[in-house]
C-alpha cells in the first residue's frame, strides 16, 4: 500500500509475497512456495530502488529463519501452532491440544448433561479421558481464550467428570474398517503404544502388545504416583483398549524375549511399532554417585508402583531436580515416611518444568526446596550419608530459553541425607533395540522421517522414545497418526503423509454467555496436606455435576466463531465468482 509504484521488484514483489503467505495461512500453501518467498525477497533486498523495497522482506526472511517449522506446518498439516490463523484454528484450545481434541464441543455438550455424547467426542481423539482428567498439562486451559479476560475454563476438571460419570458404562471401541489378515505388533503399552493398537483394531488389524513390565501403561502405571493416579482408573482406560480386540501380553521385553527380527520374519508381524518409551535415568556426573543409598527417581517410582517398597522410614532424602518425577519422587518419599525430603534444583523456581501446581502441593506436604542449588559430591564412607551442594548463579540464556546456571566458587556446603534420588531426566533405552537397519539419534531417541517410519522397512516408532520424555496428551497425538501411516504403508507399501482432519463438531449453543461474563472460574479442592501426605489416596477431589455444568458455560464457543467466519468467506468467494462470470 505504501510503495510509489515506480519499480516493479518493491510494486510487484510486495504485493506476491503477501499473497504467498495469505495462502499458507489460509492452509492452501505447498513447499515451493518457502523457495519463491526467498526469490522474491533477494529480489527485492538487490532490486528495489529505495530503502521500503529493500527492506520490506526483512521481517518475513527473519521470521522463515527462526520458524520454518510452523510455516511447514501449516502447509503440510494445515495447523497453526500459535493459533492465530482463523481457517486452520477454529478455536484456541482445540489448536493447542496435540491430539486435537474437540474441547468446545464436548464442554458444550457437557453443560447439557449430556455426558456420554461428549464422552463420545473425546474419545475420537483421545482415549484416556479419565487418565488426561487427572493428570494431563493442560496445554487447552493455557490457551483458552476466556483467560484473556480472566481465568481459563477449568477443562481438565469437566474432562474428569465427564468421565468418571460414565465408568459404569464398559466403552467397547466402534470397529470402524473391514477385518484385515495383516498382523500389527505393537511393543510397548504406554499411552503411544496403547492408542496405536487401538487406532489399528479399530481399522480391523489384528494387534499384540508386547510389554516388558508385569503390568500394562508403561509409565502411567509405573512413573505416576497412585495419589495423582488411581490405579482402578487406570485399568479401567486399559480394559478398553482390550475390548476393541488388542492382545496384551506383559513380562515381554524387547531384546530378551523377543527381536525385531523374530516378530517379522518368526511370528509373521507384517508391521512393528516400537513405543518402549524413556525408562532409563540419566545419571549425575558426581563423584560418589555409585554409593549404596543412590535411588534413579525413576526406578524408584517403578518400585514403589509395583509393590517393592523401600523402607524410609525416618530417613532423609535428597531429591536432585526440577521435573514431574522429582517432584513425585520427593512426595513418594514423604508418604513412606521420611523424616525430611529436599529437592535440590539448580535454577529458580520459575524455571522448574514441573507442573505448579505440583510444585505447591509438595511444599504444602513439608517438602523443602534448595534453588540455584547443585550437587557436586556424593558424601559417605559406604552408604550416603551426605552431599556437598554449591549455589548457582544465573549467567547467559541458553538453548533452552532460560539462563544457564553457574557455579558460585566457594559456596559449598554439606546436606546431611540418608538417601539422594537423582531425577535430572530419562532416555530410551536404545540397547534392547539395537537391530540392523534402525538408527538411533545421539539422545537415545530413534531416528524417523516426518512420518516416525525408522530406516527399517515396515517399522515405526512411536512417544517418548522418537520425542525424548513429554506428556502423555503428546504421545497420545503420536499414537493417533503412527496408526494412520501403518495403515497406508500395509494397504500400499508407501508411507503416506498424514494430515489430521479438522473434525469439528458444532454442537448449537444453548445458554445466553452473557448471563456468564462475570462468573469466576471453579477452585479445585484437595485433601489436607496432613492427611493426604499419610497415604496413597487421590488427593484431588471431584466437583459436583452442577458446579462442573456452570463452569461449562463460561466458554466462549469459538468454534461458532469460527464457522461463522468461513461461511462468511465461501460467501464472499461465490460472490467474486458469481461476478466474474458476469462480467
Amino acid at each position: 500500500a505504501e510503495s510509489c509504484g515506480k519499480c516493479i521488484p518493491c510494486r510487484a514483489g510486495g504485493k506476491r509475497m503477501l499473497e504467498i503467505l495469505t495462502r499458507i495461512c489460509e492452509g492452501k500453501g505447498e513447499r515451493e512456495d518457502l523457495e519463491r518467498i526467498r526469490k522474491i525477497a533477494a529480489g527485492m533486498e538487490s532490486g528495489a530502488l529505495c530503502a521500503l523495497g529493500q527492506l520490506t522482506p526483512g521481517p518475513v526472511m527473519a521470521a522463515l529463519r527462526y520458524f520454518e517449522h510452523e510455516f511447514i506446518a501449516h502447509i503440510e498439516d494445515k495447523r497453526c501452532e500459535a493459533g492465530s490463523c482463523e481457517t486452520l484454528a477454529p478455536a484456541r484450545c482445540l489448536n493447542a491440544c496435540p491430539a486435537g481434541v474437540d474441547v468446545p464441543s464436548y464442554v458444550s455438550l457437557v453443560a447439557e448433561g449430556k455426558y456420554a455424547n461428549a464422552l463420545e467426542i473425546h474419545r475420537e481423539r483421545n482415549p484416556f479421558a479419565m487418565i488426561c482428567g487427572r493428570v494431563c498439562p493442560a496445554f487447552c486451559e493455557t490457551s483458552c481464550r476466556r483467560g484473556d479476560i480472566d481465568e481459563p475454563v477449568a477443562i481438565r476438571s469437566i474432562k474428569r467428570f465427564m468421565a468418571d460419570h460414565e465408568v459404569k458404562r464398559p466403552w467397547k471401541p466402534e470397529r470402524l474398517g473391514e477385518p484385515k489378515k495383516e498382523k500389527v505388533a505393537v511393543v510397548g503399552s504406554g499411552p503411544a503404544g496403547l492408542t496405536s493398537a487401538l487406532r489399528l483394531a479399530q481399522m480391523g488389524y489384528p494387534v499384540t502388545v508386547f510389554e516388558a513390565l508385569p503390568v500394562p501403561g508403561g509409565m502411567m502405571a509405573v512413573g505416576i504416583p497412585e495419589y495423582r493416579l488411581p490405579r482402578d482408573v487406570l485399568a479401567h482406560e486399559i480394559d478398553n483398549i482390550r475390548r476393541a480386540g488388542v492382545e496384551i501380553l506383559c513380562n515381554k521385553a524387547l531384546g530378551r524375549d523377543f527381536t525385531v527380527e523374530d516378530l517379522m520374519n518368526g511370528q509373521g508381524y507384517k508391521s512393528i511399532v516400537l513405543a518402549i518409551g524413556a525408562h532409563k535415568s540419566m545419571r549425575l556426573g558426581i563423584p560418589g554417585e555409585d554409593r549404596e543409598g543412590v535411588y534413579q527417581g525413576v526406578d524408584f517410582l517403578r518400585d514403589v508402583a509395583l509393590g517393592n517398597v523401600p523402607d524410609l522410614t525416618g530417613k532423609r532424602i535428597a531429591v536432585v531436580g526440577g521435573g514431574n518425577v522429582a517432584i513425585d519422587a520427593a512426595r513418594t518419599a514423604l508418604r513412606l515416611g521420611a523424616s525430611e525430603v529436599h529437592v535440590v534444583y539448580r535454577r529458580t523456581r520459575q524455571d522448574m518444568p514441573a507442573y505448579k501446581e505440583e510444585i505447591e502441593a509438595a511444599e504444602e506436604e513439608g517438602v523443602i526446596y534448595h534453588y540455584l542449588s547443585n550437587p557436586v559430591r556424593v558424601l559417605g564412607p559406604a552408604k550416603v550419608n551426605a552431599i556437598e551442594v554449591q549455589h548457582q548463579e544465573l549467567g547467559e540464556f541458553d538453548r533452552s530459553g532460560r539462563r544457564r546456571p553457574v557455579p558460585v566458587q566457594g559456596s559449598e556446603f554439606p546436606l546431611a541425607v540418608d538417601r539422594l534420588i537423582p531425577a535430572i531426566g530419562q532416555q530410551p533405552d536404545s540397547a534392547c533395540a539395537d537391530v540392523p537397519g534402525i538408527e538411533f539419534n545421539r539422545n537415545a531417541t530413534f531416528r524417523v522421517g516426518k512420518e516416525l517410519a525408522t530406516s527399517r522397512p515396515g517399522v515405526f516408532a512411536a512417544g517418548d522414545a522418537v520425542s525424548g520424555p513429554a506428556s502423555l496428551i503428546e504421545a497420545v497425538a503420536q499414537g493417533n497418526r503412527v496408526a494412520k501411516v501403518v495403515d497406508a504403508y500395509l494397504r500400499t507399501g508407501e508411507i503416506e503423509r498424514f494430515v489430521p482432519a479438522l473434525d469439528v463438531h458444532l454442537p448449537a449453543l444453548t445458554w445466553e454467555m452473557e448471563d456468564y461474563g462475570e462468573a469466576a472460574r471453579i477452585k479445585p479442592a484437595f485433601l489436607e496436606a496432613k492427611v493426604r501426605k499419610t497415604n496413597f489416596q487421590e488427593v484431588e477431589l471431584a466437583h459436583k455435576a452442577q458446579a462442573i455444568r456452570e463452569e461449562c458455560k463460561r466458554c466462549l464457543r469459538c468454534d461458532l466463531e469460527w464457522q461463522e467466519s468461513r461461511e462468511r468467506a465461501r460467501q464472499q468467494q461465490a460472490a467474486e465468482k458469481t461476478a466474474a462470470v458476469g462480467g
